[in-house]
């Protein structure tokens, strides 16, 4: 345990304004999307337009093409959120059947697409780990886009297996992040549980 606070320690000591702002971004990020708030967007697209760079410097290929996914993700959400003009705005619902269908075949066709990428393109050492913890975050992104309460369940299995990754990789300040965002993500679907609930009985 001590060996990982000295490295918390000295990685703290040597990060970058650019990982602190990448970081206070992320945190920002899932706080507004626990409130609900369309706000969570730009701070999300902040974030990882700078996560991008920090990623391929250490080899973390499919977490840096998740980044950019989150980007482009960002953008379709921030639409769907705010619709366009005359157009109710989308609201937080459970997850339909058909919903569900995609976003197992993003986390699993994702898994295997990804997989053989870095496998045969790149030099990650961590292809099927990456990978899964990519496709899982970029089924719950498209969830949380489209405002689905499961978004919080699905978006926490990433997290599941990327603390570990990210202890691998010694990045201990993206894992520190990412533990707080597995803790936020507990309470975020509570929320959104009540607000779902809420909405069912007034519908």
């Amino acid at each position: 345990m001590q060996q990982w606070i000295d490295l918390l320690t000295e990685q703290m000591r040597h990060t970058t304004w650019l990982e602190w702002v990448a970081v206070l971004m992320g945190v920002a990020e899932v706080l507004l999307a626990r409130k609900n708030n369309v706000w969570l967007y730009p701070a999300g697209i902040a974030g990882s337009a700078i996560t991008i760079t920090l990623l391929l410097e250490v080899g973390l290929y499919a977490e840096a093409g998740l980044s950019a996914y989150y980007v482009v993700m960002s953008i379709y959400g921030w639409y769907l959120w705010l619709r366009q003009t005359g157009k109710p705005p989308l609201k937080v619902a459970w997850a339909t059947r058909n919903e569900w269908m995609i976003t197992l075949l993003i986390a699993f066709g994702g898994w295997g697409v990804i997989y053989l990428l870095l496998h045969h393109f790149t030099s990650s050492t961590v292809p099927v780990w990456d990978a899964w913890v990519s496709s899982t975050a970029w089924a719950g992104t498209w969830l949380l886009a489209r405002r689905r309460v499961e978004n919080w369940v699905v978006l926490n299995v990433s997290n599941l297996f990327a603390i570990p990754l990210l202890f691998h990789k010694q990045l201990i300040l993206f894992a520190a992040l990412t533990i707080f965002l597995f803790i936020v993500a507990i309470f975020g679907f509570v929320d959104w549980m009540k607000i779902a609930r809420q909405k069912a009985y007034t519908a």
